[in-house]
């Protein structure tokens, strides 16, 4: 586990006690979440955002204390910064890009039910997230600033209820884990009530971004509710803290399994050895290593995505030189119905010219 010795960081954190430092409640409360919070965190006039501004007039930042303190917020180039801080590039950019690049909004047939495959259905609970990440391809629903509403869960689950063939659901956002036990101990109930939901699955990021969340009261609750999966995003090793690794045992020893999603992102985790070193400590802290996602064609996020080629090539190595049990897929998520395509094998891509047969 690495991480970056406080001093440089945005935050020390022992300038707060420890009563709310490890209190997920008050690292909620306390994120940054204006232009004078960066602007303090930087040292710097608020004026001298104005760039920063118009970005956040368009989608909203929201940083935890607690992410703050694993990077040097003076460092543009920090790739946990990058992650969380705005860029001028979210709203000027050149390539293109969509608000809805995997079409989710065609496939909902109710408000915030995502149904593309047949077996299985993803239900987006809330926009919230504890840190918003800059490469997000829901940033269209930071906008509309969608908040848990019973009666709008209580439209999906009847929806799941009456469509049999639905035998797994996916408890999404922005970022489930940010709501209230009570909260999520009703949305999970009220799916394992349903005879032919086999499964749960929560996507989360809070094991990396707020992991004092996972609390002994969450994981019981959880454990009430399994089968239940976990999906979670680190996308740097640096993000491999003893913090979230704890938070991650604390679910494991709960029966909870947890896989990890990253996203290839340019200068963040786009070259080998950073990659290598976050498969390995995934490993360490038995974390599975599930997708590596093509970035998605997002407005504005032109500056965190790469060349195919450039992941292949990258996983080709990887493929050659690590564990299989730290290797994700590397895959494009499609539209349409298309799903996931997997840009593997890769044992031919050194010769990309070479004839198959010579390999039998």
């Amino acid at each position: 586990m690495t991480n970056k010795a406080d001093k440089g960081a945005c935050l020390n954190k022992a300038s707060f006690t420890d009563s709310d430092w490890t209190n997920w409640k008050w690292q909620f409360s306390n994120r940054v979440r204006s232009l004078n919070g960066l602007a303090g965190l930087l040292g710097v006039p608020v004026d001298s955002l104005s760039s920063w501004e118009d970005v956040l007039h368009v989608y909203p930042v929201a940083i935890s204390p607690y992410y703050l303190s694993l990077f040097d917020c003076a460092d543009e180039s920090d790739p946990l910064r990058r992650q969380c801080f705005p860029d001028p590039r979210e709203i000027h950019f050149s390539l293109g890009g969509v608000d809805d690049p995997l079409e989710e909004e065609r496939d909902m047939p109710v408000p915030g039910l995502i149904h593309r495959y047949s077996d299985r259905c993803l239900a987006i609970v809330t926009a919230t997230c504890a840190v918003y990440c800059r490469h997000c391809n829901r940033k269209r629903l930071w906008k509309e600033n969608v908040k848990f509403s019973q009666r709008r869960f209580q439209t999906m689950v009847d929806y799941i209820a009456r469509t049999p063939e639905l035998r797994e659901v996916i408890i999404s956002g922005g970022d489930p884990l940010t709501l209230s036990d009570e909260k999520l101990d009703w949305i999970l109930g009220s799916l394992r009530a349903i005879k032919h939901v086999e499964v749960l699955r929560i996507g989360t990021r809070v094991p990396v971004t707020l992991p004092m969340r996972v609390t002994k009261e969450l994981c019981a609750l959880m454990k009430k509710y399994r089968p239940l999966w976990l999906n979670t995003q680190f996308n740097h090793p640096r993000e491999i803290t003893p913090d979230s690794a704890r938070a991650c045992e604390m679910l494991l020893e709960s029966g909870i399994p947890v896989s990890n999603q990253s996203v290839l992102l340019k200068g963040i985790n786009d070259d080998y050895e950073t990659m290598k070193d976050l498969l390995y400590g995934l490993e360490r802290i038995s974390v599975r290593p599930y997708y590596l996602f093509q970035c998605d064609p997002v407005r504005g996020v032109d500056h965190f995505r790469t060349d195919i080629w450039v992941g292949m090539e990258m996983m080709e190595k990887l493929w050659h030189n690590i564990s299989g049990l730290c290797l994700p897929r590397f895959v494009l998520d499609s539209p349409g119905g298309r799903g996931k395509i997997p840009f593997q094998p890769f044992s031919f891509l050194s010769d990309r010219k070479a004839n198959l047969q010579t390999l039998f």
